[in-house]
């Protein structure tokens, strides 16, 4: 009567740890499932319908979809990095400059139309830009760079200086470790997308419609009514392309990170540095810790605009950046 009991006892404890484990087995692939089956209904973002399309097979890593725009004094503009992120960002701006120099707006790897690297650190990205200015511009450019990519841009210009004019860095990232996207790369989401079995949910969630929508209306533009339905389309199917996830999972772990504090003080090109007034990552504030590395370069702060002031304000941010490319010494 005893052995009965226990072995009914033993058979519920059983019974109730399997429908734990079914449970959470479907808590996890339920969500994993849905996410896979939106992710293969998403359609690729539509081509580009400014500039001219180009594919450069690049000697060190992935084949390089860029715009090309206009013609005179090379320009390279450098995206930031962010959910459905590509040189769409840089669009309005590019199509303003291209009426005086030659304008070339990458997708970096894992970005927009560009399959990832290899591997997802920033040495293939770096020895990308090496590259696309030695094979693809051929002369000396005026980079200009957003976001941690404004970091790649400065190790460029300071390991090969014969390729680099001058700098503009948009809302750069890349100061130490009290730098905004460090922090973010170290949050709780950073450490969620570590984990195999919530990466592919996490970042489900960060690329849903939702999230890419509040993402850009309250924490990157400072007007909200300018990310309007097609933007938002964009960035999420542009979320959803090939390598994509990937590249978004890679910068928010801080597997991305390139931090160049020590090198700015080795730059021997000209600097403009620009900022949206209500930037939010990083914030208006952080321009002085570049200045204290950069006492010589100039600061442009654009009202009404957060961390993209090229996309914001397009006009504005030109007329501010084409002022800076006029006092180029020859």
């Amino acid at each position: 009567m005893v052995r009965g009991t226990g072995r009914s006892l033993a058979g519920d404890r059983g019974r109730r740890w399997t429908r734990r484990l079914l449970l959470a087995g479907l808590a996890v692939g339920v969500p994993v499932a849905v996410g896979a089956l939106l992710r293969r209904r998403a359609e690729p973002p539509a081509a580009p319908r400014w500039g001219r399309a180009h594919r450069y097979a690049g000697r060190s890593g992935p084949e390089v979809v860029f715009q090309e725009l206009g013609s005179g004094p090379p320009v390279l503009l450098l995206h930031s990095f962010g959910p459905g992120y590509d040189a769409q960002q840089w669009r309005a701006a590019a199509e303003v400059l291209a009426g005086r120099y030659c304008v070339y707006v990458p997708d970096l790897p894992g970005w927009g139309r560009t399959r990832g690297a290899g591997a997802l650190r920033p040495e293939p990205y770096l020895d990308l830009l090496a590259d696309f200015l030695a094979s693809v511009v051929r002369e000396k450019a005026v980079v200009v760079a957003a976001g941690l990519a404004a970091a790649y841009a400065v190790q460029t210009a300071v390991e090969h200086p014969g390729r680099v004019r001058a700098l503009a860095l948009v809302s750069p990232l890349g100061l130490g470790d009290d730098d905004p996207a460090l922090t973010v790369a170290q949050s709780f989401v950073g450490k969620l997308l570590s984990v195999p079995l919530l990466s592919a949910s996490v970042l489900d969630a960060l690329t849903g419609r939702a999230a890419v929508e509040h993402h850009l209306r309250k924490e990157v533009y400072a007007a909200p009514e300018r990310v309007d339905a097609a933007l938002l389309e964009h960035h999420y199917r542009a979320s959803h392309t090939p390598g994509a996830r990937a590249a978004l999972a890679a910068y928010l772990r801080g597997d991305l990170w390139l931090d160049v504090a020590e090198e700015l003080s080795a730059l021997e090109v000209p600097v403009w540095l620009a900022w949206g007034r209500q930037a939010r990552t990083p914030p208006v504030a952080t321009a002085d810790q570049w200045l204290q590395h950069l006492p010589e370069a100039g600061l442009a702060v654009f009202e009404g605009a957060g961390a993209l002031p090229h996309a914001e304000v397009p006009a504005l941010f030109c007329r501010g950046l084409e002022r800076f490319l006029e006092e180029l010494p020859d």
